[in-house]
């Protein structure tokens, strides 16, 4: 088996919404905003190669959006899903497996592209779309809260293109590859633990989306049930303690994995490295 991250751009959401109810006094000493209290996040993908098997873990936000939707996201960064992937030798068609957490846009956006007006395929022609099913239900009947992240055109033409999975039980997706349900963020987040060189990569996606969020109280504003998200983040953290996973960060621009320790304030970040350097 061997991992590559795969770096598709960046983008910018307001600091608030990404920490909640924790002051921006207090956040800011962990993640930087700029004037506009913007803060950059990277959308940062995991590419798992396993024998014949090429797994994608989510694919960023794409490029099919009109200029009025990207505009309030200021895209950024000289990476690309396809520059990336190809820096590491493969190509969207190559993809086998497309593993998506969940069905917001900028998790999901690069499974389609646009093909005309109105007109859309998906991006990966040879692979399996793996979303777990609650995910796909919410998504599909979104709730006015969540609507502006799952956009249709995202998330349609994966069942009309037939590559549709849905992933109803916790467990084996693949040898070596687990997955877990977790519905603080949205119903069904499909989170993948990686069996890798006797160590556990948890590519955690909007659970902890950055290292600035190992804090339990700091959950995001975007999250549907933040009570059940401070339990998820509980209960995840134990296990990530006594199992020393390694976590891959989706969003966190300037760290891509770390470690936990248990300290007198609870869960803190014990190291940060690249994935490179665990590989």
């Amino acid at each position: 088996m061997n991992l590559y991250k795969i770096e598709t751009g960046n983008l910018k959401l307001d600091g608030g919404a990404m920490f909640g109810v924790v002051p921006k006094t207090i956040w800011q000493k962990s993640y930087p905003a700029d004037e506009n209290n913007l803060c950059n996040w990277s959308m940062r993908c995991l590419l798992v190669v396993d024998g014949d098997r090429k797994i994608l873990i989510d694919n960023g936000i794409g490029d099919k959006q009109d200029e009025k939707f990207l505009k309030h996201y200021h895209l950024n960064g000289d990476d690309s899903l396809d520059k990336s992937l190809a820096a590491v030798g493969y190509s969207r068609d190559d993809i086998t497996d497309m593993v998506l957490t969940h069905l917001h846009f900028d998790h999901c956006g690069g499974s389609i592209v646009k093909t005309g007006d109105d007109q859309f395929e998906t991006a990966f022609k040879n692979a399996t779309y793996w979303i777990s099913k609650d995910q796909w239900e919410w998504a599909t009947h979104p709730n006015r809260r969540e609507r502006a992240s799952f956009l249709k055109e995202n998330i349609l033409p994966i069942k009309e293109s037939g590559q549709l999975k849905l992933v109803e039980n916790e467990g084996a997706l693949f040898p070596g590859i687990d997955v877990k349900f977790y519905s603080g963020h949205t119903d069904g987040q499909m989170i993948p633990f990686i069996k890798y060189n006797g160590k556990t990569i948890v590519f955690t996606s909007d659970l902890l989306p950055s290292t600035a969020h190992v804090p339990i109280p700091y959950v995001m504003a975007f999250d549907t049930q933040p009570l059940l998200t401070l339990k998820e983040k509980a209960s995840f953290f134990a296990e990530a303690l006594e199992n020393d996973y390694i976590i891959f960060l989706e969003h966190d621009l300037y760290h891509e994995c770390c470690t936990l320790e248990n300290t007198e304030k609870g869960p803190r970040v014990k190291a940060t490295f690249t994935l490179e350097e665990i590989l």
